[in-house]
């Protein structure tokens, strides 16, 4: 093949891309509770050992973007658009008002604002540090973006305190700063039911982000089911109102399932929001979009939800790989991450109604019927046929991710 010119690098691409197939419209993707995060669109390709790719975007170019792939929905942290030091005054205002006028031009709505605790040198020591000024500035950080968040039409605030934690042993006493981070969640909490009330509208769903570890050596609350116990302990005045957003990745990373990560949030009924990307087990957080890695693990979590009738987001929780150009982030990396969740999501249904699995599911739970009392051996023979349903099942499932399901063989 001949080298190709810069000039004609873009058409290659669309034309590669159109050779793929597989699109949706704008207005079937629109039909899905997907929201694209400005921080993502708005990655650089920067990393602690990786220089920037790709230039500065604006939220007004990420917000026009959505609405022409057809994601309805845009998410932020306060400190993505607004600069740290306008935070509290009348130029943060200023741009949130720019922020509304851009998201009711392009029909895109705000579902969640989060707030930066853990980028800035103000929180080396996180938002619960011994410092007594810097947990009530953390207060304001996190009751600001309540505020915000309303004015924005929002309905969830995400807490992710991924500086929670230390460097190294006995640098913190782990259950003061964790009564530490519960009072800047309550001062959270009272302030969206005051700002709540005087507006009119709904208070947030108020969820809390966990992450094995980065980006500091020890976290204190590392997974979803570190958090259900923090929500739990009594530190907070208004448990009711916070819940979860798992990461996939960040249940991976660790070596767990993020699907049982999930199944334990659904029966705590505190699985509010989930952010979507994929990774790998026990390794960084390298926030590789939806079903590039582990697209079987993937429809058996879409299963999972659909099956608990989630209606929460799905945030598109990613970044665009530093080898994408700008123009590829909108053309190439987000429409595809949409395309292959709606996929996924519209494949789990069709393994929740498909006959074999169905069949197999009840069969399982029917049991043999075998009236053998307390006789172990005489229970395991009764059953261990039907046992072997659970790798059919498994098959059935990879069937329907490669439609195989639908007659499709390859040959020699």
């Amino acid at each position: 093949m001949k080298p190709v010119p810069p000039s004609e690098q873009q058409a290659l691409v669309e034309r590669l891309a159109a050779a793929c197939g597989g699109a949706y419209s704008p207005e079937t993707r629109r039909k899905y509770f997907l929201s694209g995060p400005q921080w993502a669109a708005a990655y650089e390709g920067q990393a602690l050992f990786h220089a920037p790719t790709r230039q500065p975007v604006t939220f007004t170019h990420v917000i026009e973007q959505w609405e022409r792939l057809g994601i309805g929905y845009w998410t932020t942290h306060d400190t993505d658009v607004i600069p740290t030091s306008a935070l509290g005054t009348d130029r943060q205002w200023e741009i949130v008002a720019e922020i509304a006028a851009a998201l009711r031009k392009h029909g895109v709505a705000c579902s969640m604002v989060t707030t930066e605790t853990f980028h800035h040198a103000v929180f080396a020591a996180s938002p619960a540090a011994e410092s007594p000024e810097i947990r009530q500035y953390a207060a304001f950080r996190v009751q600001n973006t309540v505020r915000i968040g309303h004015e924005l039409g929002a309905q969830f605030a995400v807490y992710w305190p991924g500086s929670l934690g230390y460097f190294t042993q006995g640098a913190v006493e782990e259950t003061e700063t964790l009564r530490w981070y519960a009072e800047a969640l309550n001062a959270a909490c009272e302030t969206d039911l005051e700002v709540a009330k005087a507006k009119g509208r709904p208070t947030l769903k108020h969820c809390l982000e966990a992450k094995p570890f980065e980006p500091q050596a020890e976290i204190l609350l590392p997974t979803s089911d570190a958090m259900l116990a923090f929500i739990g302990s009594g530190l907070l005045t208004h448990p009711e109102m916070v819940g979860l957003n798992p990461e996939y990745l960040h249940e991976l990373m660790w070596g767990g399932a993020p699907r049982a990560a999930l199944a334990r949030a659904l029966l705590a009924g505190k699985l509010w929001h989930f952010d979507i990307n994929d990774g790998y087990r026990l390794k960084h957080d390298v926030d590789i979009a939806i079903g590039l890695v582990n697209p079987l693990d993937w429809l058996n979590v879409l299963v999972l939800l659909r099956s608990h009738g989630y209606q929460g987001p799905f945030n598109l929780d990613y970044k665009p790989p530093r080898t994408t150009s700008n123009w590829g982030v909108f053309h190439v990396s987000f429409p595809t991450a949409v395309d292959r969740f709606i996929t996924l999501w519209e494949m789990a249904g069709e393994v929740i109604s498909d006959p074999v699995v169905s069949e197999a599911t009840a069969a399982l739970k029917a049991g043999a019927g075998v009236r053998a009392g307390v006789d172990a051996a005489a229970l395991h023979e009764a059953n261990k046929e039907l046992l072997t349903l659970h790798e059919l099942i498994a098959h059935r499932i990879v069937q329907i991710l490669w439609g195989q399901h639908r007659g499709r063989t390859y040959s020699w």
